[in-house]
């Protein structure tokens, strides 16, 4: 059961150092640190650092931004954290997740992603239907306007064209020649 610390800083130009004293006056063992920004989404020496931590240790970090860079991904590392049975300690914020009080925090962080999730969703689907209403067409292009298609099988019933040559007279495979004059489109 050892302490180990998580330290990030966003660029280059600020100082992993304060973080760091932090982490050790904490009592933590081990700490691993990086320079890379939140929003990134590969951060090896967290990566790491989930590697290394077992059953019993507590993660501990100086503040919750410095681990996550939203709700729902703090709950995501909370919760794997939890299934290798590790616990959380936040040292600015006073979090704790082997006392009720911390664990009550990472509860209420549940719902707060559940509803930035929501929110998130409820603004894309809004977004989509504006989108339909000004004409915007979404999934990819049919790689025949109707007018080839008809002309396909056109070409292929009454010229008696093979499917190849459809096929090389439209710029389309092979495959896609068959599929279109056996639907028989018109």
């Amino acid at each position: 059961m050892s302490l180990v610390g998580y330290a990030r800083v966003s660029s280059v130009g600020q100082s992993l150092e304060v973080q760091r004293d932090k982490l050790t006056a904490a009592g933590c063992e081990e700490i691993f640190a990086e320079k890379r920004s939140g929003l990134e989404t590969d951060r090896p020496k967290l990566v790491e650092c989930l590697r290394y931590i077992r059953k019993g240790d507590t993660l501990v970090i100086s503040r919750i931004d410095r681990l996550a860079r939203s709700a729902e991904n703090l709950l995501s590392l909370a919760r794997q954290l939890e299934d290798k049975g590790v616990a959380l300690k936040v040292l600015d914020q006073n979090i704790d997740t082997t006392d009720a009080a911390g664990r009550a925090f990472l509860g209420m962080l549940a719902v707060f992603a559940q509803f930035e999730a929501d929110i998130r969703k409820e603004r894309q689907m809004d977004g989509i239907a504006k989108a339909k209403t000004n004409g915007v067409k979404f999934g990819r292009r049919p790689r025949l306007t109707a007018e080839q298609e008809t002309e396909a099988v056109r070409l292929r019933t009454e010229e008696g064209w093979s499917i190849q040559k459809v096929a090389d007279h439209l710029g389309i495979s092979k495959g896609l020649a068959h599929k279109v004059t056996s639907r028989g489109y018109t």
